[in-house]
């Protein structure tokens, strides 16, 4: 298993490790970056750089669990640096809850530093190569992955963590399962070596360790100190410190030596491994840690505390005596250990480009000369050119480059300006005040209120049957209004499904809902500074009325899912074909968003109280007809006209602009004539009086004569037989299932006929 896990789901492609990887060990897939294993040294870095957390530890506290359970006895060894991580407790106590945890024996990783120390003065005396120290299984996997060159030149003793495993295993037993708990991540990498395999079954980092405490209920400051096992190590305590190898491995320095020196931290690390392998430097030994300030730098140190609490705590340690119990078998000890290590080359190639392809991939990114290699670094690469290789080896890709976006984006943004002059300038076009079209007394005065309420920042009731053009007013209203320059954000409350609708208007957090997979801002936010248009306000759920009340009272949104409220800044404008008096009667509206809607009232007129726009209307949706099909259409014959004129209109204005639409469609000349129209029209207009010729088509104009006919008949035979079918079928001498399907065809019913007929007497 490898030792850090890529939460897929969670990564979204910031690049934050990429940058931070010191040896470009990420790999950037399609929607995420991924670990290249066979490139990784096991720092950390990505780990603590994510700002996602995708990058994360994987869990060894599963496998501990197992071993815990097994009848094998399981020794914990507690890294050098335990006591600046858990600063709550005394060493005594951390002992005693990993006994309570079911751990056979517990043993200072400080032990494994003493076990090593005479190797290193050993290799000291006998080499005549530039040593870099082993002891840091980040620095061994960066010389054996992307500096082979120098792995001659690495000490080759074990790191005390596996020191400390071969010893236990060679005095107690190969049966036993050794469980070393540090902070270094690097060390995870280690236990999986084939070199050091099977020293250490486990590395357990210290936080992975306290949530097994809390997990367990496990109060380690409430708890008797218990012993320690083993021999007590004493200057291997001060190990994890900086410098603090030399102590322990009993070597003298001196600032000014340049044949021993020290180097801690990525930078410096990475400085001296560069002058090594050009054979810049060539000190006796040179040792590296790769984390800052020492192992009490590590990736999995305690946050909460500065280095110089850490470096107190593992100080306070060393001078204090611990508890311990050394057992007879740990003094006569069992014969030397082997703690010597080979090394090998496990460099990862990659292929190399040509200078075409680098070529190919910097003009991709708008890099042409040299000029344009800006080499920012902001893809985390040191230039373009390196940043063009790792493109063309899988490494990474076009979309890191930050300047290359940003001139994407402002050309982008070059075109959607464009579309969106053009885009406003239709709708100028389609929605101004020329789309109100009518000079009868009802639409002049709706226009008035329109002009008069526009500019001010009242909420506005528009009031209309469906299809009176209520958006139409909404829209003119914003268009007067001192908004204009800011959205227009429509929304029909009929047409999203209530569990929707309030996620819609006031957005929703991540997971406030399944499908909820990341926040979502609401239309009351996109409207911020401009109008929003409820549409068949009268249809929305009591929480949502509340909801609505809420934002007209305070001014403020609420997500799905949220605790906190934001301000926004908008003007409502509400529509409805329903009577909300009627609402706020019956209990299905309320009462005090009533009076908060309806601070200014626009009625829309039905079209059959415009009689007189009829006629202008009809030839401004011919024109428009006649653009959107492409057609040449003159004009509408009278007689249609007359038709549209008595014809009641139930669809008003929409109905209408189908009509027209349809007929324009429909007509194979240059002229809507009444044959165009539905049938409804050519009835209407007959019933006045008026034959309706069309000499071209005797079927086309015999059918609605027929249909008269046939539908007179059937309300004489019903009249006759006083509502009874099966009466007024014996007198028409056809089968009962016939007549049925007659009523049918004409919209009748039985018993209304009598009524109708007794009305009209």
């Amino acid at each position: 298993m490898y030792p850090i896990v890529t939460l897929t789901d969670q990564c979204r492609k910031c690049y934050s490790c990429v940058r931070s990887c010191p040896v470009k060990a990420i790999k950037v897939e399609k929607t995420y970056t991924e670990i290249i294993f066979e490139r990784c040294i096991g720092c950390g870095n990505c780990l603590s750089t994510c700002p996602q957390h995708a990058k994360v530890i994987a869990d060894n506290v599963g496998v501990t669990e197992q071993l815990l359970a097994s009848v094998d006895p399981v020794i914990a060894v507690l890294g050098c640096s335990f006591p600046a991580f858990f600063n709550y407790a005394t060493p005594g106590q951390l002992s005693a809850g990993l006994r309570e945890l079911g751990f056979a024996e517990v043993h200072e990783g400080a032990g494994g530093v003493e076990l090593i120390a005479e190797g290193y003065a050993e290799a000291i005396r006998n080499s005549d190569l530039p040593l870099i120290s082993s002891h840091c299984p980040a620095v061994v996997d960066l010389i054996e992955r992307h500096y082979p060159k120098l792995i001659d030149n690495l000490v080759g003793v074990v790191t005390h963590m596996v020191a400390m495993g071969r010893f236990l295993k060679q005095i107690l037993g190969d049966h036993v399962k050794v469980i070393y708990i540090s902070s270094c991540i690097a060390g995870k990498f280690e236990v999986q070596a084939e070199e050091t395999k099977g020293a250490v079954d486990v590395l357990l980092t210290y936080r992975e360790l306290e949530s097994m405490f809390k997990e367990r209920s496990i109060e380690l400051p409430a708890l008797q100190e218990a012993t320690f096992d083993g021999k007590e190590p004493h200057l291997g305590r001060i190990f994890s410190l900086s410098q603090g190898s030399f102590q322990a491995f009993g070597i003298k320095t001196d600032p000014l030596d340049t044949e021993i020196v020290t180097a801690e931290g990525e930078v410096n690390v990475m400085g001296i491994v560069k002058d090594l392998a050009a054979g810049r430097i060539s000190p006796k030994l040179v040792d590296l840690r790769f984390c800052y300030d020492g192992c009490i730098g590590g990736p999995g140190r305690n946050k909460s505390l500065t280095e110089f609490s850490r470096r107190n705590l593992v100080i306070s340690h060393f001078r204090k005596k611990a508890p311990y119990r050394t057992s007879q078998l740990y003094r006569d000890g069992c014969g030397p250990v082997n703690l010597s290590r080979s090394f090998s080359e496990r460099y990862a190639k990659l292929p190399t480009p040509k200078g075409g392809d680098v070529k190919k991939i910097l003009q991709a990114t708008n890099k042409f000369t040299k000029k344009d290699e800006l080499n920012c670094r902001t893809c985390g690469y040191r230039t373009c050119r390196e940043y063009a290789v790792a493109v063309y080896q899988g490494l990474a890709d076009l979309e890191m480059c930050l300047p290359h976006n940003l001139q994407q984006l402002e050309e982008e943004r070059g075109r959607l300006i464009q579309k969106y002059e053009l885009a406003k300038r239709e709708l100028d076009r389609e929605y101004g005040d020329e789309f109100i079209v009518g000079q009868d007394r009802n639409t002049l005065e709706a226009l008035d209120q329109i002009k008069q309420v526009g500019p001010t920042p009242t909420t506005v009731l528009v009031r209309g049957e469906s299809g009176t053009g209520k958006e139409l007013a909404a829209r003119a209203i914003h268009r007067y209004s001192k908004r204009n320059d800011k959205p227009l954000v429509t929304v029909n409350c009929t047409t999203i499904t209530d569990s929707l609708l309030e996620s819609e208007l006031f957005g929703h957090k991540k997971g406030s809902f399944t499908g909820a997979i990341m926040e979502k801002k609401g239309l009351f936010e996109a409207a911020d500074g401009g109008t929003i248009f409820l549409d068949e306000i009268g249809d929305i759920t009591p929480k949502l009325q509340a909801e609505l009340l809420r934002v007209l009272d305070l001014g403020e949104v609420r997500p799905v899912g949220g605790t906190a409220s934001k301000r926004v800044d908008i003007r409502l404008i509400a529509a409805t074909n329903k009577s909300l008096e009627d609402g706020v009667r019956d209990g299905w509206f309320r009462e005090d968003l009533y009076y908060r809607l309806n601070v200014f009232s626009i009625t829309m007129p039905p079209l059959r109280t415009r009689v007189e726009s009829i006629p202008q209307l009809a030839h401004y949706f011919l024109e428009k007809a006649r653009n959107k099909l492409n057609k040449n259409i003159v004009g509408i014959e009278e007689r249609a006209i007359n038709a549209m004129v008595k014809y009641p209109w139930p669809g008003n204005i929409r109905e209408m602009q189908n009509v027209i639409e349809r007929a324009a469609v429909l007509t194979h000349d240059e002229i809507i004539k009444l044959g165009n129209l539905p049938l409804a029209f050519a009835e209407s207009y007959a019933e006045e009086g008026e034959d309706v010729i069309d000499l071209r088509s005797f079927k086309k104009e015999r059918e609605p004569h027929v249909l008269r006919v046939e539908k007179k008949l059937i309300q004489r035979y019903l009249a006759d037989a006083e509502g009874n079918v099966s009466k007024a079928a014996q007198l028409a001498n056809i089968p009962r299932r016939t007549f049925y399907r007659l009523l049918d065809k004409h919209g009748l019913k039985g018993r209304t006929i009598r009524a109708r007929e007794e009305d009209e007497e």
